[in-house]
């Protein structure tokens, strides 16, 4: 039989009890879904996240070596009224101190600061040789502790005091603050590192330098800890000057220096090496 060429809708029907599910799910889903996001906003500081997201630190990813060293390179140069530097730690493996003089086969290393130690008992594997190696080099040599929010910053200061023995022309210790606190809210763990802080400088006779990401520090720390010296990570491309805020800036992750495998953290310091010097415990 021959097709009429029309086609029949037919209804389909919803029970009313299917719609009622529908309707539940229709409105749970997005309730759970802003629930989660506000527990987030509210326990971990989401919106902190969200920023980390949106605008990176490290805002070279994606750049070839050859980029890297010359944005590097670019950046040195034009500010060559400063001194520059590096920071390491056990993860360069074996260096060859001998051969560590310069950045990118260019600008001296004037300053080297180094690990020490982690949370309230780790230790950095090879401090004493590199510590001890640093100073054979006759280059300014500082120390930096790794906080742990979650631990005892008393215990984290004893570590470090314990650790690490300074003498004059040394610069001065260093807080790395890079982690937010998972059991305890961001005015206790200001309360630790403020402890910390004062327990090194009454052991040490110096004030510390506070290092920290950009945004960590601009977001939670500016407003209680500006009166330190302050070191800070931005490895972002498009950032050509430190700010006026900074006396320390962490501008790179992958400098290249003979005598360390692989790539290096690079530093400058906000003035010349006569200015760097005062810095330093006094003899």
């Amino acid at each position: 039989m021959a097709k009429s060429g029309r086609t029949v809708k037919r209804s389909v029907k919803v029970s009313k009890n299917e719609r009622t599910k529908y309707l539940i799910w229709s409105i749970a889903i997005p309730v759970v879904i802003l629930f989660i996001f506000g527990l987030l906003y509210y326990t971990t500081d989401f919106s902190y996240t969200l920023k980390s997201w949106l605008y990176t630190e490290d805002a070279g990813e994606g750049h070839s070596s050859g980029e890297h060293e010359q944005r590097n390179v670019d950046l040195m140069t034009k500010h060559d009224r400063y001194v520059y530097g590096i920071d390491i730690s056990q993860y360069q493996g074996d260096i060859n101190w001998i051969e560590v003089n310069t950045i990118h086969d260019k600008f001296p290393v004037d300053f080297v600061f180094i690990r020490s130690t982690m949370g309230e008992k780790a230790k950095d594997k090879r401090f004493a040789e590199n510590w001890k190696a640093a100073e054979s080099r006759a280059k300014l040599r500082g120390a930096y502790h790794y906080f742990r929010p979650n631990e005892n910053s008393k215990k984290q200061a004893r570590n470090f005091i314990a650790t690490v023995k300074m003498k004059p022309g040394d610069l001065p210790p260093v807080l790395d603050i890079e982690e937010r606190p998972r059991r305890q809210p961001m005015d206790s763990l200001k309360v630790g590192l403020k402890r910390w802080l004062d327990e090194v400088e009454q052991h040490y006779g110096v004030k510390p330098i506070l290092y920290s990401g950009d945004s960590y520090f601009t977001d939670f720390l500016e407003k209680e800890f500006s009166d330190y010296i302050l070191w800070i990570a931005n490895y972002n491309f498009w950032v050509d000057k430190p700010k006026k805020h900074w006396n320390f800036w962490q501008f790179s992750e992958r400098g290249f220096v003979r005598g360390i495998k692989g790539p290096v953290d690079l530093n400058m310091f906000k003035g010349n090496i006569e200015e760097l010097e005062q810095l330093a415990l006094p003899y």
